[in-house]
């Protein structure tokens, strides 16, 4: 597990340039006007992040080297996969707050901006203290395993997010109108300044990020110590969210055992951190072992589902 840094302040300077403009063009030029995001749009963007993804990693495997490129699979494939998750949330918070479809885009494009400070941040907290404190690897490791059960074991239900904490304190703060008025975050009525709920849907999605930023950020560590391996994982694999929202907001419920998987990754990652002094993983192995547990979870999901399909259908 590499301990040193491969990213030269020009690289840290020209991937978050690179990142930045990539979401004014995608805000300012290709969904300048608000719509609902079809089916292939979604499909052809998670195409291109995807294919974006791949680049990066081949131009680390021909300037850094192999180890390093691998490195960035393994985390970029980890986050997309605790990702997923995001897209149950978002499915939630959409549903509960009434967001128009043309609206959830521009909802989302600002979450990933958001996301973008909170990674950064957290990632550098993270590898400072664990560049100082090296016991803070089993403090991670025994987090994420306790998260993986965690995650297994709970149960659906509960409040749901416009109920949540956060939205209570800003409808304290701040006048909140009922109706929303197109993609603006505030309106008047009346002559008077109020939020409107769109505001609300986005501090939740913030919220939801803040929350997986905490299993997520660790769960590389597990893979790499290098902070601009790190960043550039989580945030390809952050920017190719939204896409894959809109590709998998329909059919991501009948994904059933993508819990279990998400659940036995963290464990993995977990387990890899706490025992790394007794036994080391090759990276090799754990980007197998994640592709076979994440790969295994959908089969089985879709398996199950056209099992039911059809005992339905022959009844």
């Amino acid at each position: 597990m590499a301990d040193g840094t491969i990213g030269s302040p020009e690289a840290w300077a020209g991937f978050i340039g690179f990142v930045l403009l990539m979401l004014a063009l995608d805000l300012g030029v290709f969904h300048r006007r608000a719509h609902t995001v079809s089916l292939k749009e979604a499909a052809i963007w998670s195409g291109v992040w995807v294919a974006l993804s791949a680049v990066f990693a081949v131009g680390l495997l021909f300037h850094t080297g192999e180890e390093e490129a691998l490195q960035f699979t393994t985390g970029y494939l980890i986050e997309k996969a605790l990702a997923v998750d995001n897209i149950f949330v978002f499915v939630m918070v959409f549903a509960a707050f009434r967001v128009p479809q043309e609206q959830q885009h521009r909802v989302l494009v600002w979450g990933v901006l958001g996301a973008l400070f909170m990674r950064a941040a957290f990632i550098h907290a993270g590898s400072a203290f664990l560049h100082r404190f090296e016991w803070a690897v089993y403090v991670f490791g025994g987090l994420l395993a306790v998260t993986g059960v965690k995650l297994l074991l709970q149960k659906d239900g509960g409040d749901g997010p416009e109920n949540s904490r956060v939205v209570r304190m800003l409808r304290r703060v701040l006048p909140v109108s009922d109706r929303y008025d197109g993609g603006r975050f505030f309106t008047r009525v009346d002559g008077r300044l109020m939020a409107t709920p769109l505001l609300l849907t986005l501090a939740t999605i913030e919220l939801s990020d803040l929350i997986f930023a905490i299993d997520s950020v660790p769960a590389i560590f597990a893979v790499t110590r290098d902070p601009f391996l790190v960043f550039t994982s989580n945030i390809f694999a952050i920017l190719g969210l939204r896409a894959m929202y809109f590709l998998l907001a329909g059919v991501v419920a009948r994904f059933r055992y993508l819990k279990v998987g998400l659940s036995a990754v963290l464990v993995f990652v977990g387990l890899k951190m706490l025992l790394a002094e007794v036994v080391e993983v090759p990276i090799l192995v754990s980007l197998g072992a994640i592709v076979l547990i994440i790969g295994g979870a959908a089969v089985a999901s879709v398996v199950t589902a056209r099992r039911e399909m059809q005992a339905g259908g022959s009844r």
